[in-house]
């Protein structure tokens, strides 16, 4: 992580996800069709952890798979999979130790989540691919690249999540001692945490609903992803990826320098900057971050234009 996007996770609450898992899938459980089309479905790693899913009715181009941040589900992708129904195939995950996934202590970096993303798409065969990886989902996707390259990849988004640079110390440190409010006093901490994503006005359902989801990580293990991201760096793995890359931000900043530099360490990247919007910008823009996607999408190689909606 970037000394900026260290200070945001201290000032704002803005933090990300650490999710693992070993490659080599067997699926456990036919997908279930839930009202709007959306499926759930399992697959099982061979240490017999489960991965939670919701999918999409297949369609043209490649296959969207929505990697979330810390703590987060599978449904906070929610307005993606809702807009995408009809005329895309979507995966939203519930990383190892969140959401209906298995809950556990291993492999709660973001290397061996990678592993984990790899292992889905192989089992579910969903390749080619858009990776979209949401903070630290974000550092997800690049670990993906830096262990398996981009054969199975049409493109890359990564969304409000600087990657690239230097710890700073001093935010290092802020951080941690953040963590130990959150063993102090859980249920307090995640509550300012889910509602720090938003800068949009959000639903206290809808709010309530992503703190529940978000409780259902224990303590330990929450504490432990962010440790684990905290000493993982993306910085090699930009350089390797040849796909094209969309990176997609809310900072107040225009430009954010942060995200400048790591656009510089892409090849071929672009910046989006999503406005009135927090860290979770595709909830609360949500048809600009899909008019957004959708255009990125359906201007790749083999990307078919979606039918209007």
């Amino acid at each position: 992580m970037t000394p900026t996007t260290l200070g945001r996770l201290a000032r704002r609450g803005r933090h990300v996800a650490v999710w693992a898992a070993i490659a080599g899938l067997v699926l456990v459980a036919a997908p279930a069709l839930e009202a709007g089309g959306i499926k759930h479905g399992t697959v099982r790693l061979r240490d017999g952890v489960t991965i939670h899913y919701r999918a999409t009715a297949k369609g043209p181009g490649p296959t969207l798979v929505f990697v979330p941040g810390w703590m987060m589900t599978g449904a906070i992708w929610e307005p993606q999979l809702t807009h995408f129904a009809a005329t895309r195939h979507a995966v939203a995950l519930d990383p190892r130790g969140q959401g209906r996934s298995t809950k556990t202590p291993e492999g709660l970096q973001p290397a061996a989540r990678a592993r984990d993303i790899k292992g889905v798409i192989d089992r579910l065969k969903l390749a080619p691919v858009v990776l979209v990886g949401w903070s630290m989902g974000a550092s997800e996707v690049a670990q993906f690249v830096d262990q398996f390259g981009t054969a199975d990849l049409a493109g890359l988004v990564l969304v409000d999540q600087s990657l690239g640079g230097e710890p700073n110390p001093a935010a290092r440190s802020a951080v941690i001692q953040w963590l130990g409010d959150v063993q102090a006093d859980r249920l307090k901490e995640t509550t300012a945490f889910v509602r720090g994503l938003f800068k949009q006005p959000q639903p206290e359902a809808y709010l309530a609903r992503v703190t529940k989801d978000a409780m259902a990580t224990p303590t330990a293990t929450a504490v432990a992803l962010y440790v684990g991201s905290m000493a993982s760096s993306s910085a090699a793995a930009l350089a390797r990826i040849d796909k094209p890359t969309l990176i997609v931000y809310a900072s107040d900043l225009d430009p954010d320098p942060a995200y400048v530099r790591m656009q510089a360490r892409i090849a071929g990247s672009r910046l989006e900057r999503i406005e009135g919007a927090g860290h979770a910008l595709f909830v609360d823009q949500a048809d600009r971050f899909n008019r957004v996607l959708d255009a990125f999408v359906s201007g790749l190689p083999d990307g078919r234009a979606a039918h209007p909606r």
